[in-house]
């Protein structure tokens, strides 16, 4: 090992990388604050995985496509404004937008349990919530994003997305078990207010940072919302490596999703698991995904980033074939490592893609390019929740998790296209802007690209 390899590993130790005064992020007041918040708000919107699913089942006496439906509501606002929310957000401070998008989910979902408590709670209500605090979510999650490089260094972004991603790994496994027994002891109901609470300490958490956020540079001609989303929807299609993750960061979330959506019904009826044993079970993707975290930055380093991402994806996708294969009793713990290998590849890899669109791509750009993407990617969200739930219902839930996970099983292959296939590395710097290219012969022209900012703070991983 030479002496730069040693002095890269002890800054991992010591906080990761250094920023500007020398210090890891993880040692930094503002991102201790961002992290912290995000990590209590992950924790409760785990509690809500569990809850709100068994409310449906046990409190409302859903069918399969009425849960599969639950699920959908949650992710369709990214089909429907995705790409507006990443105009506004490349409009506007983010700090302020994330506090009211926190405070508008904590009044939707404490709803939930008054209206249980009065008698009047159906569907349809858990179906509007489900909707609107997605909504809240789409902005929130794109306007994260695009803060987190205002509070971290950009050589530390790697770094702190690894953070992040590790921490809501632990918060969804405590999450999840949370719910399965806050289910059990207290009534699902009752276990949506403590994402609720979560909501409120996040907010305090924003409240506390700090560092002012830098003013949004209004360009002095305006071309409007319309215009301003095709250009990060042309960049994100036509940029080569963007356009290879955005595809099959889609297919995956379809196939991913298709089986979640329809997880909690499988354990209850078919595999008759209690109440409180789901959120533990379904906790174990939380497991994975903290594994995944750790191993995230050594795979980068060891194989290269690109390299790294492949071989994580390749090895633990077919593992979600366990999934399928449980049964009543002990064999219930085959569901748990299906997900936890799933959960390592699916964070590792959101890990390396997440550092490597903030460094990559333009920051003027970044707020659109990160909702394309994100569109692409949360979009198949609802339709592979519904395609579950469709599935499940004609052909059964076990035939169902066996069609999902073998396309789980080859859908990594999809990472071997170009330009990614036999690169090492991903690129590190902010790429031209795809669409100044001439369309016919012309002399050359080169236009500066505005580097990324130097310091800054994205919601999920993307399944």
């Amino acid at each position: 090992m030479n002496e730069e390899s040693e002095e890269s590993e002890q800054s991992e130790v010591d906080g990761v990388g250094g920023d500007r005064e020398g210090r890891g992020p993880g040692r930094r007041h503002d991102f201790r604050l961002l992290w912290g918040g995000e990590t209590v708000s992950k924790f409760g919107s785990s509690i809500s995985g569990v809850a709100m699913p068994l409310v449906a089942v046990v409190t409302l006496r859903a069918d399969t496509l009425w849960v599969s439906m639950l699920a959908a509501a949650a992710w369709l606002p990214w089909l429907l404004f995705g790409l507006s929310a990443g105009a506004w957000v490349d409009r506007v401070r983010r700090r302020p937008l994330m506090i009211a998008c926190n405070l508008v989910s904590l009044v939707l979902l404490a709803s939930v349990p008054v209206a249980a408590w009065c008698g009047v709670l159906t569907m349809a209500q858990l179906l509007a919530v489900a909707l609107l605090t997605g909504c809240a979510s789409v902005l929130f999650s794109v306007a994260y994003r695009v803060y987190l490089p205002t509070v971290v260094a950009k050589k530390d972004l790697s770094a702190a997305n690894a953070k992040l991603q590790g921490s809501e790994s632990v918060a969804q496994l405590g999450g999840l078990g949370a719910g399965g027994l806050l289910a059990g002891a207290l009534g699902a109901v009752n276990g949506l207010l403590a994402d609720g609470a979560s909501f409120l300490v996040s907010t305090l958490a924003l409240l506390a940072v700090r560092g002012r956020e830098p003013r949004v540079e209004k360009p002095r001609v305006r071309s409007g919302l319309r215009a301003e989303i095709r250009e990060g929807l042309r960049y994100t299609l036509r940029d080569p490596y963007l356009r290879v993750l955005t595809v099959y960061g889609s297919v995956t979330n379809l196939l991913l999703t298709g089986c979640q959506a329809i997880l909690t019904v499988f354990l209850v009826r078919e595999l008759g698991v209690g109440e409180g044993a789901v959120g533990w079970l379904l906790a174990a993707g939380g497991v994975g995904g903290f594994l995944g975290a750790l191993a995230a930055n050594p795979m980068a380093r060891r194989f290269g980033t690109a390299r790294g991402m492949l071989l994580c994806k390749l090895v633990t996708a077919p593992l979600g074939l366990l999934i399928p294969l449980a049964g009543a009793g002990a064999r219930a713990v085959l569901l748990a490592l299906g997900l936890a290998g799933l959960s390592v590849g699916v964070v590792c890899g959101s890990v390396i893609q997440g550092a490597f669109r903030q460094t990559y791509c333009p920051p003027e750009l970044l707020g659109r390019i990160t909702a394309s993407y994100s569109v692409a990617n949360y979009g198949s969200v609802p339709v592979g929740a519904l395609l579950g739930g469709a599935l499940g219902t004609a052909i059964g839930l076990r035939p169902t998790l066996w069609l999902l996970t073998s396309g789980l099983a080859v859908s990594s292959l999809l990472l071997l296209a170009k330009p990614l296939a036999g690169r090492r590395d991903l690129p590190t710097t902010p790429a031209p802007d795809p669409t100044d290219a001439p369309e016919t012969p012309a002399p050359p022209v080169h236009t500066a690209t505005a580097s990324a900012p130097t310091t800054a703070p994205a919601p999920a991983p993307a399944m």
